[in-house]
């Protein structure tokens, strides 16, 4: 690993690529790989990208992308199949990857292009990345191949040997699959249709119309080449096509020529969700010069000035992780809306959003509501609110408020509807620039309208799901009580108390899936009668979702103490959590999303994130303490292996960058937080509304992880929590810390 980071920084010192005071802590490449276990998998990718930009240019490392890693890159893998313009950072299931371009310097001809493998050898020695700049090295052409990006752009500089062949492949059948093992051999995507076409003897144009992960999405793009094609090839699976200027079709090639010139060759890709003239309009508001270095270094600018919102003192390595944990954060959601204000709404119809506002989608929402929208809120409160209103724009259309949104389109994957505590926790924090009564009106529509996984009638029928009515019934149970409590927190703010009354009763649902003998929710049917066998270490137990009873055992953030009377008190809330901790037993295959574990406890899953804060709730600080440390420093690391999970759109990265600066949003539609333990001797927030939120720790060290005492603004803090008022307030909250609890 000396000698990748000795390459990186050699390679970008060498071609004057400015490094910001932020910026420069970023390893793209955290998270690309699993360790020799196959434990640690972030599944990110390494490539060029801006802050929440649709354009994310990376190479990807399967001929066809897989479900894992799903963001098309594996640090594993010793060759590149293309670089295309769309990636999924983090996720657990696969979509995107769009427009791969590969260059190459042999001649080429239809048979190859027909084959479709254009994959070529690389080495980890001869490739870099930072924030919105990625390079590699291409063994088999000997092409050094640059990326950067603007939002809806992304920007190839090719370096070719001289007196070589100069050929781009363009492959618009390059895309995603699900392998036969894990999907029973169906292809992941189907191309409705596609299209590229000559528009003049430096730019092409094209589309494709795509099913898959999302239902059906459009893609089109322009790409202009800083030199001109002298010659073209077209293919469409069997069919060749020469001295034609377009070509339809569902698995088209192209092979485009530029001579044997010897400058770099640069290619712009702009894309759009809409149509030909977005793509235009993206290439003209945002790429209309031929200055690869403007766009490495205004990129640079950009992500410097997003990261520098948060000052830390730590080590290079504490840095390394952190930052690029905010980075990973900052990634998405994804713009979709044109430069122009135009977006492709859930009905695909073409919208407009009003001037100066964007549109946004990759709502990951099951795994992003508990802490990475918490840190958008305290963070870009302005793009925060984007985000609500691109959700209640979604409502409006689709009939509720997006599960998992892809592409702005809903591709209804987990459960729950976890749009609710990111709105409630936008208007208890009362965020600007949203409306209100708008975002409640969607809240609600979204919790009394059936829908796929949502049967409100059955709900307020029998209090609970029954298992014989409805899948994942015990997991839905437990999340659809805590979006309840969402929602009867925002009418109580708005003074709708016949509104505050019924949802606040239903959040207290969970309580009739508790099962006194066992001392676990257990599944129910219709009847009332527990549904047997139960085995609350098993992972194919219908009733829960990517989990045991162990791990959904402890979701009920809207009202830890109503979990500590169902488990006998104080005294036997302790000790069952402690067997959370340290059972290690199994019992058949442990689900593949789960890992990272301290006992049951498992890092590696969002179900488990607020677990470790449960202590403070029963007055044991010390032992949150203790495991906040022991997550931070055995599930982190500056490597491509430093995270315990898929990364999930931020989700593991934002855990880590509240628990390290020493606080956790554990019930994430409060607008509150509870106290942990400080990683940094000094953290300072810079607010959006000018003030700084400063977060100092005394007698910090390694092995001083328990809190004596914790103070804000002088005043010493009974309870353990702040809320997000507090800290927009701006002061200091002083830790003191010791070596012994």
């Amino acid at each position: 690993m000396k000698k990748y980071y000795l390459f990186t920084l050699a390679f970008l010192l060498s071609n004057m690529l400015r490094a910001g005071d932020y910026t420069k802590y970023v390893n793209p490449f955290i998270g690309t790989q699993t360790d020799e276990t196959g434990a640690l998998s972030g599944s990110t990718f390494p490539g060029a990208s801006v802050p929440q930009g649709l354009v994310q240019l990376s190479p990807d490392t399967e001929k066809m992308v897989t479900w894992d890693p799903c963001s098309g890159y594996d640090y594993n893998k010793d060759r590149i199949y293309g670089f295309t313009h769309t990636h999924l950072s983090g996720t657990g299931c696969t979509d995107l990857i769009d427009i791969s371009l590969m260059p190459v310097t042999w001649e080429v001809g239809h048979e190859y292009l027909k084959a479709g493998d254009f994959g070529q050898a690389f080495s980890h020695d001869a490739e870099a990345a930072s924030p919105g700049y990625y390079m590699v090295e291409l063994k088999d052409s000997g092409v050094k191949v640059e990326l950067s990006a603007t939002t809806h752009v992304g920007i190839h500089r090719y370096t070719f040997p001289a007196g070589k062949p100069r050929t781009v492949i363009l492959d618009l059948d390059h895309s995603t699959y699900r392998g036969e093992a894990y999907y029973a051999g169906s292809r992941a995507y189907d191309i409705i249709q596609s299209q590229v076409r000559l528009v003049d003897e430096r730019t092409i144009e094209g589309f494709r119309i795509i099913t898959g992960w999302a239902r059906m999405r459009k893609v089109y793009f322009r790409a202009e080449f800083s030199k001109p094609i002298t010659g073209h090839l077209f293919t469409d699976g069997n069919r060749n096509y020469g001295s034609v200027d377009v070509i339809n079709g569902r698995t088209l090639k192209c092979a485009l020529d530029f001579g044997q010139d010897g400058e770099p060759l640069m290619v712009k890709v702009a894309i759009s969700p809409v149509d030909y003239e977005g793509a235009r309009g993206n290439m003209l508001a945002e790429a209309r010069n031929w200055d690869f270095d403007h766009y490495t270094e205004t990129a640079d600018r950009e992500w410097d000035k997003a990261l520098s919102c948060i000052d830390i003192e730590g080590t290079d390595d504490q840095k390394t992780i952190f930052y690029t944990g905010l980075y990973h954060v900052l990634l998405q959601p994804n713009t979709m809306s044109d430069a122009d204000g135009r977006y492709m709404n859930s009905s695909f119809e073409t919208a407009q959003m009003p001037s100066g506002h964007k549109f946004y989608s990759t709502f990951s929402l099951w795994d992003t509501f508990r802490a990475a929208h918490p840190l958008y809120l305290l963070l870009e409160p302005g793009i925060t609110a984007e985000f609500v209103n691109s959700m209640v724009l979604h409502e409006q259309t689709y009939g509720y408020l997006p599960i998992w949104q892809l592409w702005g389109e809903e591709n209804y994957c987990m459960i729950g509807n976890h749009a609710i505590p990111v709105i409630s926790d936008a208007i208890l924090a009362d965020l600007p620039g949203i409306d209100m009564e708008a975002c409640y009106k969607a809240m609600v529509e979204s919790s009394t309208r059936n829908h796929r996984n949502s049967p409100f009638t059955i709900w307020e029928k029998y209090g609970y799901l029954p298992d014989n009515l409805q899948s994942t019934s015990v997991s839905i149970t437990l999340e659809q009580a805590f979006d309840d409590w969402c929602v009867a927190a925002v009418a109580k703010k708005l003074g709708r108390m016949e509104d505050y009354e019924r949802f606040l009763r239903r959040s207290e649902f969970y309580r009739n899936l508790f099962d006194k003998e066992t001392g676990f929710f257990r599944p129910k049917d219709d009847k009332g009668g527990w549904v047997s066998p139960f085995d609350p270490l098993s992972y194919e137990e219908r009733c829960f979702i990517e989990g045991n009873a162990w791990q959904y055992m402890w979701f009920v953030p809207q009202n830890p103490q109503g979990l500590i009377e169902l488990l006998g008190g104080r005294e036997g809330f302790l000790k069952k959590l402690d067997e959370n901790f340290s059972l290690t037993e199994k019992s058949g295959e442990t689900n593949g999303n789960a890992s990272g574990f301290i006992g049951q406890y498992a890092h590696g899953n969002e179900p488990s994130h607020h677990t470790v804060y449960l202590y403070n709730f029963a007055g044991r600080y010390w032992r949150t303490q203790e495991l906040v440390d022991q997550v931070r420093t055995t599930f982190y690391n500056a490597t491509p292996c430093g995270y315990a999970g898929n990364d999930d759109c931020g989700q593991m990265s934002a855990w880590y960058i509240f628990s390290a600066m020493g606080f956790y949003p554990f019930n994430a539609g409060s607008a509150e937080y509870v106290i942990g333990t400080p990683l940094f001797s000094r953290t300072v927030i810079h607010l959006d509304n000018g003030s700084d939120f400063v977060i100092t720790a005394r007698k910090k060290t390694d092995r001083a992880i328990y809190v004596k005492s914790v103070s804000l603004n002088g005043v010493k803090l009974k309870d353990m929590k702040i809320s997000h008022r507090d800290i927009l307030a701006g002061g200091t909250l002083e830790f003191v810390m010791s070596e012994k609890k």
